[in-house]
């Protein structure tokens, strides 16, 4: 039987951006930026790198429109797409110590 939510099918989207934050204005657009990313289901990786879980390309490729729709006048913003096996081979450090593995991320499909 084919497994519809295998390593090589689901997608991690990376979101980064460096955005402007010298005035008020600047601060309310990244601000706003952020929210609405995490609206969207991501989640924050690091300071200004944010990450979502999609179950197919298809899926990540509706996700990523998003977030072209809501980009700010100013700033740089990169999207990376990588498969969920690609996200695996991720190796993670808090310091000189290896932080510990996360279960996989379980993806609720409704038919």
């Amino acid at each position: 039987m084919f497994n519809r939510l295998n390593a090589y099918r689901t997608m991690w989207i990376f979101v980064m951006y460096d955005l402007p934050t010298e005035t008020k204005a600047e601060r309310k657009a990244a601000a706003k930026f952020r929210k609405k990313v995490l609206n969207d289901g991501f989640q924050m990786f690091q300071f200004s790198l944010y990450i979502r879980h999609c179950s197919s390309r298809e899926n990540a490729e509706v996700h990523m429109q998003r977030v072209k729709k809501i980009l700010p006048a100013k700033g740089s913003i990169g999207m990376l797409l990588i498969t969920d096996k690609q996200f695996g081979l991720m190796e993670l450090f808090f310091g000189k110590e290896t932080a510990p593995k996360t279960p996989p991320v379980q993806q609720l499909e409704l038919f």
